[in-house]
């Protein structure tokens, strides 16, 4: 038993689509959405750092990096399907970490076991590093439903995912890195010129006040 098949299966990230079943013009992987919430959550890191908090490098991206590997079992699920109910989200987290349990035993070497049993369990976690994913990890989403806005995508569900990634944001406004989105970050993102600017700005301005 090696690391093929974990290696095999990275491929299969590439292949899961991002708010399956809406149309979009730009397709966003689940490998591709890991890529960047590790970019973020690394820049994030710096801000925290550079404020006096201290980061645990390793631990952070790890946790970003894999924080939505288990997708490769049972796919990303629409959003509000995924979150109808408290039990239904439950039982699919109970589906996620048995299939996750599973593979562990069954593919990953015994000596690297307990290190893959970390990095694939839930990483977001009242740590600063599991703050920094969720933060990491909302921004990503902010900006693939704000490159849909901006392209004139007429589906709704985008200013509602726009909203709720905003909104998650802000109740992690009392990190340095979050207060330095807000003042640094999201006032270029809505100077950009597109359509929906004034719209955009003012759904902003509320959820941030």
């Amino acid at each position: 038993m090696g690391m093929h098949q974990f290696f095999k299966s990275l491929s299969n990230l590439e292949t899961i689509y991002r708010a399956p079943g809406f149309f979009k013009y730009q397709k966003h992987s689940v490998a591709e959405h890991s890529f960047k919430v590790a970019e973020i959550a690394q820049f994030l890191g710096d801000v925290e750092e550079h404020a006096g908090n201290q980061i645990n490098w390793r631990l952070l991206y790890e946790k970003s990096l894999n924080h939505d590997y288990n997708e490769r079992f049972i796919g990303d699920i629409k959003t509000p399907v995924k979150y109808a109910t408290a039990d239904l989200r439950k039982m699919l987290a109970n589906v996620e970490d048995s299939m996750k349990d599973n593979f562990i035993k069954n593919e990953i070497p015994a000596e690297f076991q307990s290190a893959y049993e970390r990095r694939l369990s839930e990483g977001k976690d009242d740590t600063i590093e599991g703050q920094i994913l969720a933060v990491a990890d909302k921004i990503d989403l902010l900006y693939e439903s704000f490159g849909e806005i901006q392209k004139g995508n007429p589906e709704d569900v985008y200013t509602d995912i726009y909203k709720e990634s905003l909104t998650t944001i802000v109740k992690y406004k009392d990190m340095p890195s979050v207060q330095y989105f807000l003042e640094k970050v999201l006032p270029e993102l809505l100077n950009e010129e597109f359509t929906d600017q004034l719209k955009l700005e003012k759904i902003s301005r509320t959820i941030i006040q």
